[in-house]
């Protein structure tokens, strides 16, 4: 079977720019959602690249599993728990107490998603490159 490593990474870097458009139209709930993505994206892309499936979309797990040649540090596994708060609420009604998931995002939120995902694609395009 055919490695998809950088496949799965270019679509991770196109998630992000999608991010960063959700962003400038102001659409911050699909701007973190998108940004959380293209983290997931990029992280599975390091486990394909290694030869191993990863399931789930929990990229700080997703980045705690990797193999000890690509081992995260510490401040980049607390920016994957950020966006992994971002995968069901920014979506979902019923994640909320009450209101649609755009009334609960902002420029903030989302501003803070893009900078998280940059950090984590910037890790596994280096280890890809």
């Amino acid at each position: 079977m055919a490695n998809r490593a950088q496949d799965r990474l270019a679509q991770a870097n196109r998630d992000l720019e999608q991010a960063q458009a959700s962003l400038a139209e102001q659409r911050h709930e699909w701007a973190c959602f998108a940004a959380h993505q293209a983290a997931e994206k990029a992280v599975k892309a390091l486990h394909l690249s290694q030869g191993q499936e990863a399931f789930g979309h929990v990229v700080a797990r997703l980045l705690r599993d990797l193999p000890p040649a690509l081992q995260a540090d510490e401040a980049l596994l607390d920016k994957a728990k950020v966006l992994d708060n971002f995968y069901i609420p920014a979506r979902y009604p019923d994640a909320h107490p009450e209101g649609a998931p755009f009334e609960h995002y902002g420029s903030l939120q989302s501003e803070e998603a893009l900078k998280h995902a940059r950090a984590i694609l910037n890790f596994a395009n280096a280890e890809l490159a």
